[in-house]
């Protein structure tokens, strides 16, 4: 196939930037030729700039949910954008554009929609967001990762493809992501709140630490995000000063390598992100979701119900989230052998390991 080329957009939160960048990776593995735009003050930047791609800058944030003065200043931003994105479009010649859905991938699917250019979206949520609702009846094709987004989205192209995730889930056997993270080969806990951590979940944590590891000689990786991670630690000094000893326990701020973290893995205690359900059903892990309350238009709460009506998770509100709750839930998974079996079974039915190579041939079928 002669080389193309792609405009790639996706940004704001990990959600829309990873599987972004895990199309625009296959792309280049293929040899065709791609722009990445996005908001050179948001972290999509300094994720496209450490892969060397081309970057092309949109200036546009999240739209005021409130009739105002910001809601106006936000619209003529949103128009001067869709004008930068035409000239885009008019210089660079892409032969299609693939969008993740969001406010920075707004103003080139707009452009794009203008000029008559062939689009796709991937939206990552089990409810899609405003853009993808929006945009969605004029794409050539829409992909979704849960196949309850199917009766939010207005178009006869449309597939469920999962969302893109590493290659390593399907291929790293658990006992060799122990191994690797010096673990013993036995029941294993993950606790993760997202990149920046979960306060909630880490103040319920640090009270179960000790018992979980004393009691049932349960492996603990616990993620506590980078901003919260001094006080974890002075939280666990006053409470089990021994920790540092305990062999069942690896706590760090933060883990780059989540597909060997979620190998080793048995049970998780996270948040409900549309790629973390991914990488978690992918691991065949069973869930304890805690949905962040405060997500864009409530999306955790609706993906983390996905799970729960599917049969792969359970379910707790951040409200309700304390060491008393979140111990029984656990507890109950460690004495109920057939429950936790059957959550991982159904956690691995729901994955989907070739996401990214179903949506790069859609993709370049348009």
């Amino acid at each position: 196939m002669s080389k193309r080329t792609y405009f790639i957009t996706g940004g704001g939160t990990g959600g829309h930037i990873y599987p972004a960048v895990a199309v625009a990776d296959e792309l280049v593995k293929d040899g065709q030729n791609i722009y990445y735009i996005g908001n050179p003050k948001n972290l999509e930047y300094d994720i496209v700039a450490s892969k060397g791609y081309k970057f092309l800058p949109v200036n546009v944030h999240g739209m005021p949910r409130h009739l105002g003065f910001d809601l106006i200043k936000w619209t003529f931003q949103l128009g001067l954008a869709v004008v930068k994105s035409v000239g885009y479009i008019l210089k660079y010649k892409p032969d299609a554009v693939f969008g993740t859905g969001g406010y920075v991938s707004a103003p080139i699917m707009i452009a794009a929609r203008i000029l008559g250019k062939p689009y796709m979206m991937h939206d990552c949520d089990a409810q899609p967001g405003l853009v993808t609702r929006k945009l969605a009846p004029h794409a050539t094709i829409v992909s979704v990762a849960f196949e309850s987004a199917e009766k939010f989205i207005n178009n006869k192209n449309f597939y469920v493809n999962g969302n893109p995730i590493r290659p390593q889930f399907k291929t790293l056997s658990k006992e060799d992501a122990r191994k690797n993270m010096g673990l013993q080969n036995k029941l294993t806990l993950c606790i993760m709140g997202g990149s920046q951590g979960a306060r909630a979940i880490n103040d319920a944590v640090v009270e179960l630490l000790k018992k979980f590891s004393v009691e049932y000689d349960l492996q603990v990786i616990f993620q506590t995000g980078k901003k919260n991670f001094e006080r974890v630690i002075e939280q666990l000094i006053r409470i089990y000063p021994e920790y540092e000893s305990d062999k069942n326990l690896v706590i760090r701020p933060y883990f780059d390598d989540m597909v060997t973290v979620l190998k080793a893995s048995d049970i998780a205690i996270s948040r409900a992100g549309s790629l973390s359900l991914s990488e978690l059903e992918a691991a065949g892990v069973a869930s304890i979701l805690i949905p962040y309350p405060h997500a864009a238009a409530d999306h955790q709460r609706k993906n983390a119900k996905f799970m729960v009506k599917n049969g792969a998770s359970l379910y707790l509100e951040d409200s309700d989230t304390d060491e008393l709750r979140l111990g029984e839930l656990v507890e109950g998974l460690i004495n109920n052998k057939s429950k936790l079996a059957e959550l991982q079974k159904n956690a691995l039915r729901l994955a989907k390991y070739d996401g990214v190579q179903k949506i790069v041939e859609q993709l370049k079928s348009i």
